[in-house]
């Protein structure tokens, strides 16, 4: 299950702590005193849409305040981003929330015309868009939530699809360096890194959001030297060139399945096009032996 983890009990407890009345945060919300009081006490449950206006209320991240305990569907990056179903007909210029619902549902694919205007109301890249979209048609179908996304990584690792756009690469980091729960950094909290490892002030919140949503499509190379130095990637990945993006991303690739114990999945390939040196293949191929032998220790 996706979707958020409400926690009367400790909702109650943050509040209190911030020293924040209920009065304060229905007003945030535009909710009364009293509906806040009854999701405290268990008599009802705050709307998924609201959460993340809750969690801001209380000075808090969602993420840390009501975790996930997988992936996001289409549904959950619309609850996350505060809009409620029948909101989304605005946003992709239609008369009703059909395309989003039949989406949500599993039933049928957004059209492509309605991906870059959801994507960027939701604030999320529109690869992952689409990665959410996979989960909920797997979920109509029945399958685990965490199956598409390891189709997806021994599918894509296997072709060598390796990230083209700054905004793909971007996310391929941000998903992979940093796993669920709790997930990657807040955009205002990425920006920071990046600021203090330049030392000056390069990138605001909002600048950074647009690189990751794809609204901006290149970035200063100092900004990619911070970014590079806080996720500790190689700066070679920012450039322009398949065959360095590749071998980064084979290495992403391992990485996310080490977290997963899943490092049987990935694959090294050899040389070709897109594909590794025959030292890197080495180097990796030894590491997946290292880490296969882990997981066999630990399983005895």
């Amino acid at each position: 299950m996706s979707a958020r983890h409400f926690d009367r009990g400790r909702l109650r407890t943050v509040r209190r702590a911030a020293e924040i009345s209920q009065v304060a945060v229905g007003e945030a919300l535009g909710v009364s005193d009293s509906a806040v009081a009854s999701w405290e006490n268990g008599a009802q449950t705050p709307d998924p849409e609201k959460l993340p206006a809750l969690a801001r209320a209380l000075g808090r991240d969602v993420d840390d305040l009501f975790p996930r305990s997988g992936p996001p569907d289409l549904t959950d990056l619309r609850c996350d981003a505060g809009y409620y179903q029948y909101e989304t007909a605005a946003l992709i210029g239609t008369k009703s929330a059909g395309p989003v619902a039949g989406a949500e549902r599993g039933e049928r694919r957004l059209k492509d015309k309605y991906v870059p205007a959801l994507a960027g109301a939701y604030g999320v890249s529109e690869v992952e868009l689409r990665r959410a979209e996979d989960r909920s048609i797997a979920k109509a179908q029945g399958i685990p939530a965490e199956e598409p996304a390891a189709s997806e990584a021994e599918g894509a690792s296997a072709s060598g699809a390796a990230p083209e756009s700054l905004t793909e690469k971007i996310a391929l980091l941000l998903d992979s360096t940093y796993p669920s729960p709790p997930g990657p950094p807040s955009d205002a909290e990425m920006a920071n890194a990046v600021n203090t490892s330049a030392g000056a002030r390069l990138l605001t919140e909002e600048e950074f959001r647009d690189l990751r949503t794809g609204a901006a499509e290149t970035a200063s190379p100092e900004v990619l030297d911070a970014l590079a130095d806080v996720i500790g990637v190689s700066r070679m990945y920012f450039e322009p060139d398949d065959a360095v993006a590749a071998q980064v991303y084979e290495g992403l690739q391992l990485l996310a399945a080490a977290r997963k114990g899943a490092v049987s999945r990935v694959k090294a390939r050899g040389p070709g096009s897109g594909g590794l040196s025959p030292k890197a293949l080495g180097l990796i191929n030894e590491l997946v032996a290292e880490l296969e032998e882990k997981e066999t220790d630990a399983n005895e």
